[in-house]
């Protein structure tokens, strides 16, 4: 087994939280356009709106169904 392979496997082996980290920091080292302004915007985004639904401000709707009324939206525009 290469190098390369074993420390994939490694990596596969970590716990959810750990691999999400190195993904995120794996990918902002390939991008070195990365805005740190725009990372900190959307964590407040995020935030805000992972408030919104714990508070019950807003309700939210299936995946699925979501994704139907766009299509239908769009096969409309056709």
């Amino acid at each position: 087994m290469s190098i390369t392979a074993e420390k994939v496997a490694e990596v596969l082996a970590l716990p959810q939280q750990d691999r999400a980290y190195l993904a995120h920091q794996l990918i902002a080292s390939l991008d070195d356009t990365v805005d740190a302004d725009v990372e900190t915007q959307w964590n407040e985004v995020i935030d805000r709106r992972s408030r919104e639904i714990e508070e019950g401000k807003v309700t939210c709707r299936p995946v699925e169904e979501t994704v139907r009324d766009i299509r239908a939206k769009l096969n409309a525009r056709r």
